[in-house]
């Protein structure tokens, strides 16, 4: 590890604890006198400084040790976390996570202002004056004598110099735990001049620390040290002389402590033994290096279709026999590879913790948040993507769903709202719902507005998927008066722009005015490989996925002259939507005598796709549509088979939508009420009614 990787290592921490400290902080609001929360909200921060401190960032240093001190009058019982003092907590963990991204204390003048205004606001909790308290390097605190007295004994590797590693580092931040009664140093094979290198450590160090903390407050120091030191602690002695301890070319050194890196690391070193760090639970890996492994797989996976297409061909038993054994073998690379980019989605989540928190309180609202389904794991590539738009759908259920407290009591209701987060597995996909136990949607108010904005006609009938989706129209809102939070009309456009770009949609559920409101979004586990089904249509070939494929038949020589000219079919006294792909896609040619439907389901929606033939399943790598393709309705995006030819990837959603949209025309083309039964297209796709 050079120092750039450490430096990086520490934004990374630094990211996490603060994580971790909104998160404490809101769960103290709910359990205000635990002390194990009160404990690692206080660690937190002296994590944070002390690790600042070891790179030389004074200027995280000066703003955290007045927060540090604020919290540790906390934990003492000194004061006592009130809604103002909370508020003032995570608005300075919001400025702390602003100073650790910036790498030079020069560069962080323009912040200066914003700190000095919250060391300001801090003053009035701490025991001491902000002056007395922002000294980034205070004496080390003297023992009252009834501390207990720690012998250390660290050995460095040689290479720890080369790997920007600074030993009198983790000493001075040592001597911040409590009073270094000696420090002797070590020599470790000191070589002959000749022999000397100049960026080898040669040195250990053995120390007698006086102080209070614990030993996994000691081992802390050496976390980001990995495997480059050796750490031996033997059990406190109260009464031990410190000149006991025993040495190897021992020469004493005075040293004046100053705060330097505070360091995490997750195995105890057993008393009176000298052991290196266990291996970690946890690999921290750069997510290019992870998308570049995935994008290998996905071409061994291509490469393993061509060997199974030669085995084929070749009509060599042998030959068919390792091409199979091969694809077991990739198909386990293929998910466990995906494994490695999935994560749970608690995590995000847990961010909208504090979302609700702000907004509630600028609305003058209570709301709780509720978190179910938080170990659903999902791609993290895609979770990064979801999180702007559930970060608009919560805010939009605290402003327009849950109601004011005295509106909600008028209502026989609690005073307290709720705003509830799940996710859950649903073939091959994963559902995030978003609901609120809040008004509900008035359809005479939406149907106004529609009418208003020209959306409908003033005599339309819609059923209630058609007037709720209209929200997500450019610019609809039926808010009279603009807020900073909602009632310019932009947002849920975007938010289904965004789903969809991510081959998910979104739907809308509310069964009525006391009823709440559920947004619920279904997206792919991943984005990268997929398991397909192939057609072909003509001189093309099509890839459905696999988990939205109900099952496949062939299109009868009847069945076809009933649906000529048609787009439903009745299958078993079933209305069906049909898709011709030959059509959709003006692929050239005429179809054969004989024909398939491939029946697909998505979101409880089903149609059947027409092909000329069944090809099979197929492991798929997707490809992007990029360019002069990435417009095109009903593709989302393309694969290579073993062949070498290009086969298109169907966005069933996108065409369900599409026929769907198309039936509508249909019926206002023809002045006809949009919910009159009819045995078309739109009753199939609403309801899968059987025909009477």
């Amino acid at each position: 590890m050079n120092m750039e990787q450490a430096l990086q290592t520490f934004l990374d921490e630094s990211r996490e604890l603060l994580f971790d400290m909104e998160n404490i902080l809101l769960e103290l609001e709910t359990r205000p006198g635990e002390a194990e929360l009160q404990n690692a909200l206080f660690r937190c921060v002296h994590t944070v400084k002390g690790s600042a401190g070891m790179f030389g960032l004074d200027h995280v240093v000066a703003f955290t040790h007045v927060v540090e001190n604020v919290l540790d009058r906390l934990r003492a019982h000194e004061i006592s976390l009130s809604r103002e003092l909370a508020n003032l907590l995570l608005r300075c963990r919001d400025h702390i996570s602003l100073l650790v991204e910036v790498p030079e204390p020069s560069d962080a003048s323009g912040l200066q202002p914003a700190g000095q205004a919250l060391l300001a606001e801090l003053e009035p909790f701490q025991s001491l004056s902000v002056a007395e308290t922002a000294d980034p390097t205070p004496e080390s605190p003297v023992s009252d004598g009834a501390d207990d007295l720690w012998q250390i004994r660290i050995r460095i590797h040689a290479d720890a110099l080369r790997h920007g590693m600074d030993p009198l580092g983790f000493i001075r931040f040592l001597g911040t735990l409590g009073k270094l009664e000696q420090v002797s140093i070590l020599e470790q094979g000191l070589p002959a001049l000749p022999e000397f290198d100049a960026e080898a450590c040669y040195l250990g160090f053995d120390l007698a620390l006086r102080t209070a903390a614990g030993q996994s407050d000691i081992e802390d120091v050496f976390e980001f040290a990995g495997e480059l030191y050796e750490l031996q602690i033997s059990r406190p002695q109260a009464d031990d002389d410190p000149e006991s301890i025993p040495s190897e070319a021992c020469v004493g050194l005075e040293l004046e402590t100053e705060p330097a890196g505070d360091m995490r690391i997750g195995d105890a070193v057993d008393p009176q033994q000298s052991r290196r760090k266990k291996s970690v639970q946890h690999l921290r890996i750069q997510a290019d290096k992870l998308d570049n492994l995935i994008n290998l797989v996905g071409e061994l996976v291509i490469a393993s279709a061509t060997v199974s297409l030669d085995a084929e061909r070749s009509g060599d038993a042998a030959s068919r026999e390792t091409a199979a054994n091969l694809n077991l073998l990739v198909e386990e690379i293929r998910d466990s590879s995906l494994d490695l980019r999935m994560v749970p989605i608690g995590e995000t989540f847990q961010r909208f913790q504090r979302v609700v928190r702000d907004v509630s309180s600028e609305l003058g609202k209570d709301i709780e948040l509720v978190i179910t389904g938080a170990d659903t794991e999902l791609d993290k590539t895609v979770v990064e993507k979801i999180a702007d738009p559930l970060t608009h759908l919560v805010r939009n259920a605290c402003d327009h769903g849950v109601e004011l407290p005295e509106v909600r009591l008028g209502k026989g209701k609690s005073a307290q709202g709720r705003v509830h987060l799940n996710a859950y597995h649903e073939s091959g996909a994963v559902v995030i719902e978003v609901s609120d136990d809040g008004s509900g949607l008035n359809r005479d108010r939406l149907l106004a507005k529609a009418v208003e904005r020209d959306l409908v006609k003033p005599d339309a009938v819609l059923s209630d998927t058609e007037l709720f989706n209209l929200i997500f129209e450019p610019g609809f809102s039926t808010v009279e008066q603009v807020t900073n939070l909602s009632g310019r009309g932009v947002g849920m456009d975007v938010v289904r722009r965004n789903i969809e770009a991510l081959r998910g949609m979104v739907e809308l559920e509310s069964p009525g005015v006391a009823g709440g409101t559920t947004f619920r979004i279904r997206l792919p586990l991943t984005l990268a490989i997929i398991d397909g089904f192939l057609a072909s249509v003509g001189e093309a070939t099509y890839v459905v996925p696999l988990e939205m494929v109900v099952e496949c038949t062939e299109l009868s020589a009847e069945q076809q002259a009933l649906s000529a000219g048609q787009d439903y079919l009745n299958l078993r006294q079933e209305v069906l939507p049909l898709v011709r792909l030959r059509d959709q896609f003006c692929v050239p040619g005429q179809p054969g005598r004989r024909q398939n439907i491939i029946v697909v389901r998505h979101a409880g929606r089903k149609a059947g796709l027409i092909v000329d033939d069944l090809l099979g399943e197929h492991q798929t790598v997707i490809k992007p549509l990029n360019g002069i393709f990435s417009h095109l309705k009903g593709l989302s995006g393309s694969t290579i088979l073993g062949s070498g030819q290009v086969a298109l990837i169907l966005d069933v959603q996108a065409l369900i939508s599409q026929i769907s949209h198309r039936e509508q025309e249909a019926l206002s083309a023809q002045g006809m009420r949009l919910n009159q039964p009819r045995h078309g297209l739109t009753q199939g796709i609403k309801s899968n009614e059987p025909v009477q």
